[in-house]
């Protein structure tokens, strides 16, 4: 993008040399000069907003890759306490069956396996909670991720436009045509919406868009 910016500052400079190498001044000449300057604004306000966008775009990839490892981290967490629930569960079924199926049974041995019974069925109903509550903490880091996402796709659909656009801008300071001019602003303005919409989190999201960069 930058050698775009060269190629129109040196259109620009060659423009004013030719205009003030002339004793006179032609319409044709002083149009030619107005169209260049309005091309380098153009790519002066097209460029910064890029550039700002890139640098928006980082700090959102960073927080996707926090968000991923947190998500990763709960879920891991999650499947521990599962298994842990799981083998609860094991252990009360086999205290179960032991207590109705050993004979000889002493009144303090069922007493004494009625109270493993007991901790264990507190230990499964605390896992099952602990789990829901993992699983809420994980499915947010989930969502989260997703967002930022979305806004890491408007930022990459933001940039690949106004790059189109300051390319059609460097062409029109070489070929003089107008009608890119239109075309470049036109690629500049959606850029421009998309990318702001990645900055005010809006939910302008273009899915065919995002597909075709994906």
């Amino acid at each position: 993008m930058s050698e775009l910016a060269d190629t129109v500052s040196e259109a620009v400079e060659r423009s004013r040399g030719e205009n003030e190498s002339q004793n006179n001044e032609s319409p044709r000449i002083g149009a030619r000069w107005n169209l260049n300057a309005v091309v380098a604004i153009s790519v002066a306000i097209t460029a910064t907003f890029t550039a700002l966008c890139n640098v928006k775009k980082g700090n959102v990839v960073q927080a996707m890759a926090r968000s991923q490892a947190s998500g990763v981290d709960a879920w891991a967490y999650y499947q521990a306490k599962g298994t842990k629930m799981n083998i609860a569960e094991s252990s009360l079924d086999a205290l179960r069956i032991e207590r109705e199926t050993m004979p000889g049974l002493t009144h303090e041995g069922r007493a004494l396996i009625d109270q493993k019974v007991g901790d264990y069925a507190e230990k499964i109903s605390r896992y099952d909670v602990e789990k829901s509550e993992i699983k809420r903490t994980a499915e947010g880091f989930q969502e989260e991720y997703e967002r930022l996402d979305a806004r890491h796709d408007q930022f990459d659909m933001a940039e690949a436009l106004t790059s189109i656009a300051v390319a059609l801008f460097g062409i029109t300071a070489l070929t003089q045509k107008r009608r890119l001019l239109y075309l470049a602003w036109a690629f500049a303005g959606i850029g421009i919406v998309l990318g702001s919409a990645g900055f005010f989190r809006l939910g302008l999201h273009p899915d065919f868009l995002a597909r075709a960069l994906s």
